[in-house]
């Protein structure tokens, strides 16, 4: 895909489409459909023009169930997370291991758990020897990683320099990123 495919209005609306699920009781989103087309051409329009810029992020804590920091970005630009999302799931989607589940089309938490008792139940011979499992969460992950050599990563896949431009507008406008970045 070249980036006027990406960006072109027909893309955002149907990447609007998937995003807006689930989200339509929230008032930021029913502020951005009210005014649907006129949002979507101008965004186009921003990104053709490489005008576009990553609005800053609100951050606010939650507890479920450990305290959490989150970053939330506007809904224009989650929306346009959701485009470079589907656009790099065909990039890179392939060359994940087959057990990596979260975020990733057709996979998640119901086959994550069928796998894992299949795996168990192999491994302990019906249940009948001990297995052990490590749960593991890395703490502030996004924050911790160093941008600039994720860039790197995606650069080694990925060439269309007006892409790239916006993989590197949306990345670096994290708060706090590591090596490169975070305005």
């Amino acid at each position: 895909m070249i980036y006027e495919e990406l960006i072109s209005p027909e893309n955002l609306f149907r990447a609007w489409d998937q995003f807006k699920k689930g989200k339509l009781s929230k008032m930021d989103v029913l502020q951005f459909e009210r005014h649907l087309e006129d949002n979507v051409f101008f965004l186009s329009n921003e990104l053709l023009e490489q005008a576009y810029r990553h609005r800053p992020y609100q951050t606010f804590r939650i507890c479920d169930p450990k305290p959490r920091l989150i970053s939330k970005a506007g809904v224009r630009d989650r929306l346009i997370h959701h485009v470079i999302f589907d656009y790099l799931d065909n990039v890179f989607n392939a060359t994940f291991i087959y057990h990596s589940y979260s975020s990733r089309l057709n996979k998640g938490t119901h086959l994550a758990i069928q796998n894992l008792n299949h795996s168990l139940r192999a491994l302990s011979v019906n249940y009948t020897r001990p297995v052990y499992a490590l749960k593991c969460d890395i703490k502030r992950f996004f924050h911790s990683i160093n941008h600039q050599k994720l860039l790197n990563i995606i650069k080694s896949r990925v060439k269309d320099a007006q892409i790239l431009w916006l993989l590197d507008e949306v990345i670096s406008s994290f708060p706090g990123s590591v090596g490169g970045g975070g305005r």
